[in-house]
């Protein structure tokens, strides 16, 4: 039995959801064969079988959300079932019921069930469900809504209560098939780890009637079959389980939604979309409104609230960990850009003619870096327990910012990259960025990041760590300012830079003297040829 679980999704990436299974319970797989679809907040991951069989169980259903690690489901191996196969097995069974009951009464079927139905809930064992493990690090949870009642019945994996943490939110699923006993915990207790919420008696049955046997039973049975013909399981106009959250978040009718994925399923980007075309047009209706008729000062009409997505909650708790974690200092230099944008001015046409790319200033100042960050290792370290690592490549994260947030995608070995590679790789990954396309492994791994804020008109910044990164180069736009030139005051474009450092591991010596290095290289490019 092979099990399938959630895999590493990155180095701050600890939650997914399941988007969708691409594998049905029954279903022959082949190793390496994709089996289940999980949104992050930044992509999207495809999760493989590891071995040839088939798909005995699912634990997780579309939607839910899920810790790495998590079981999502287990492989029979070596099995070679097929779907029809289940769907034959169950349907067998009661094919011999039907046959033997035409000749019997229907009030005799009935009575028959009433009995087996009583003897099931008078002596059944009954089993205790507890809180399970929830992370190394979450001791406790509050009960939110319970999914099933008291006499329900419930099968084995069927989810019984919501457990929320401060973390995520957990499905408790059955252990057994039964009837609820009893509920031991109400919604909004907080409960612990290993603590008793709920009874259940072991394989008794409740909940709605049976349905008699006869000829309509086996109608019934031609239209489940019928349900279950791949035709008719068409996604057209769904929402996709990730979609449908945004839907019910913001109230969304799906029906309006024209969806572009597969099938015509309305995916996440389409709901979010529609958001803002919502948000466009009560912003055209409030403005009309405005303009006919002065509105009162009712505060309500003047305040949205809106939950934050899923990115924008995790960058709020990684820019507070960094500031948490980490002895966190900014050290300023200005830097005359003359000879740069005289150098780029200079060549730009030549570079674009030749490469098919635009010389801009980022790979100036990523070769600036690069060549300051060799001089000064500790700023392209990090720290891991007790020990730091020294890193001797030079992957640089560059901020972009995107519709939906910032993301810091990774231009790897700049050390060996000319500029014009360098330019090219900045503008694949920033296009694909806003476009939302980035990988997943092109999002981690970074030594050290630049970001830019000057392209938004920032003068002056103290940009926060990107964790576990110790260092950060902030870059400011461009101002003509008097200076002092050889006992001269002259007007030059002079831009501000800052650098945001953890003082756990770099010393401020180390801080100005790596910012120094980059200004001499900005000041002076022939350096960057002569590796001075």
């Amino acid at each position: 039995m092979s099990k399938i679980e959630v895999p590493q999704l990155g180095e701050s990436v600890t939650e997914a959801t399941v988007g969708k299974w691409l594998k049905s319970k029954g279903d022959a797989v082949r190793k390496d064969e994709a089996l289940v679809e999980l949104e992050t907040d930044k992509v999207a991951v495809e999760v493989y079988a590891q071995a040839d069989g088939v798909l005995s169980s699912i634990s997780v259903e579309e939607g839910e959300t899920v810790e790495v690690g998590a079981l999502l489901g287990e492989i029979e191996d070596g099995g070679e079932a097929s779907a029809d196969d289940y769907d034959a097995d169950e349907d067998a069974a009661p094919a011999e019921d039907d046959s033997a009951d035409e000749d019997e009464d229907d009030s005799g079927d009935d009575e028959a069930e009433d009995d087996a139905s009583g003897d099931d809930n008078g002596d059944g064992e009954i089993v205790e469900v507890e809180i399970p493990q929830m992370g190394e690090s979450v001791a406790e949870g509050e009960i939110g809504d319970w999914l099933v009642s008291v006499g329900d019945s419930v099968k084995v994996d069927d989810p019984l209560v919501e457990v929320e943490t401060d973390k995520a939110a957990v499905e408790v699923p059955s252990p057994v098939d039964g009837v609820i006993e009893e509920q031991v915990v109400s919604s909004g207790d907080a409960v612990e780890v290993g603590s008793v919420i709920a009874k259940i008696r072991k394989g008794a049955s409740g909940g709605a009637k049976k349905a008699k046997k006869g000829k309509d039973d086996k109608s019934a049975k031609k239209d489940k079959k019928a349900e279950k013909k791949p035709e008719e399981k068409k996604d057209s106009g769904k929402a996709m389980p990730a979609a449908q959250r945004v839907i019910s978040e913001h109230g969304l009718d799906p029906s309006k939604i024209e969806g572009t994925g597969k099938d015509g399923r309305i995916t996440k980007s389409d709901a979010m979309a529609a958001i803002e075309s919502a948000d466009a047009q009560r912003s055209e209706e409030k403005a009309e409104k405005a303009k006919a008729k002065p509105a009162p000062r009712d505060l309500k009409d003047r305040e949205e609230r809106v939950p934050m997505t899923r990115l924008r909650r995790t960058i709020a708790k990684r820019l507070k960990a960094a500031q948490d974690n980490a002895a966190m200092l900014t050290t300023f230099n200005d830097v005359d850009m003359s000879a740069v944008m005289n150098m780029r001015s200079q060549y730009k046409d030549l570079f674009e003619k030749k490469h098919g790319v635009r010389l801009g200033f980022m790979s100036v100042f990523i070769k600036a870096c690069v060549h300051a960050l060799k001089e000064i290792p500790a700023v392209n370290a990090e720290i891991d327990g007790d020990d730091i690592i020294y890193k001797n490549y030079y992957d640089l994260g560059v901020a972009v910012g995107t519709p939906t947030g910032l993301v810091v995608p990774v231009v790897r070995d700049c050390d060996s990259k000319s500029m014009a590679e360098i330019e090219k790789t900045i503008n694949d990954l920033g296009a694909r960025a806003r476009d939302n396309e980035l990988k997943l492994d092109e999002l981690q791994g970074g030594t050290f990041t630049l970001s830019n804020g000057g392209v938004y008109g920032s003068l002056l910044s103290t940009p926060i760590l990107n964790p576990p990164q110790s260092g950060i180069l902030g870059m400011h736009r461009i101002d003509q300012r008097p200076v002092a030139i050889d006992g001269k005051v002259e007007i030059r474009p002079m831009m501000y830079l800052a650098l945001s450092y953890d003082h756990r591991i770099v010393d401020g010596k180390e801080a100005v003297t790596f910012l120094v290095r980059v200004k001499e290289q900005l000041e002076d490019p022939e350096r960057l040829l002569l590796d001075l």
